[in-house]
């Protein structure tokens, strides 16, 4: 396998910074996202509009890496700070275009888990490991227009069936689960994960491989995940990371490793 010189934090980072769109409000969780989101301010999106979930709305970003949602660094040149019901109400009227998280397990639909691992619900009081729960990110999954999930890829987080369903994705698949069950948002649009990047089927709303990581073939992203994923009739290999991407994270995000792992 070819050395690659960059970790997969940078890779999941980098990935998810592209796929941001210049001039469109973004909803950032906590740690990889906020550092996807201001690398894509620093190189093709400099009128990204961050939301957070304290409230801070349009921030620059360049007052240093914010360490949570309610950092006081997601301030830094805002346009408005209204506090935690402003940010939500923002997403529940539509006006994020994109929300912006993880979860320790996905399932073939796109829903997420954040909450506990065990039986459930025999082991929710007792659980084999406890989360840190939904924190904004159900709410965000529900009235985002479209939901980005970053995540590692390993065959216990990818799961035929979740221990707990924290934040929705597309339900049970059928159609029109999302509107019956009163949500806004049209569901997950990508998963970037350490090995490939995947999308949903229009049809039947399953996950899609749509793009393999540096190193990685579609058997070896199939042979990490816990269910069957669609393959798309064009998967292509990812591009890696650019040394100038590298830099800015290295030197002027993260600089200090809060969220970013070095070579590995």
């Amino acid at each position: 396998m070819p050395n690659y010189n960059f970790s997969p934090q940078e890779m999941i980072v980098v990935a998810g910074a592209r796929v941001l769109e210049n001039n469109k409000v973004v909803f950032a969780g906590t740690g990889l996202p906020m550092v996807a989101i201001t690398l894509a301010q620093l190189t093709h999106a400099p009128g990204i509009i961050p939301v957070f979930e304290a409230g801070a709305v349009g921030p620059t970003l360049n007052r240093g890496l914010p360490l949570s949602v309610g950092c006081s660094r997601t301030t830094s040149k805002a346009m408005y700070l209204q506090g935690l019901n402003a940010a939500f109400e923002l997403a529940q009227r539509g006006f994020c275009d994109f929300g912006f998280i993880g979860g320790a397990e996905i399932d073939m639909y796109g829903n997420l888990n954040s909450t506990m691992i065990g039986q459930f619900p025999e082991a929710y009081r007792r659980p084999q490991l406890r989360l840190p729960g939904s924190g904004g990110a159900s709410d965000m999954a529900a009235s985002c227009e479209r939901t980005i999930v970053i995540m590692s890829h390993e065959k216990r987080r990818f799961k035929e069936r979740l221990s707990y369903r924290t934040s929705p994705g597309y339900l049970d698949g059928s159609p029109d689960a999302r509107q019956r069950a009163g949500l806004l948002g049209q569901g997950p649009y990508r998963v970037i994960t350490s090995r490939a990047i995947l999308g949903f089927d229009e049809a039947t709303r399953r996950m899609k491989l749509l793009a393999t990581m540096p190193g990685e073939t579609v058997a070896s992203v199939q042979e990490h995940t816990g269910f069957e994923l669609l393959v798309d009739d064009n998967v292509y290999p990812y591009e890696p990371p650019t040394q100038e991407e590298l830099r800015l994270i290295r030197e002027e995000i993260d600089p200090r490793g809060y969220f970013i792992g070095r070579k590995g």
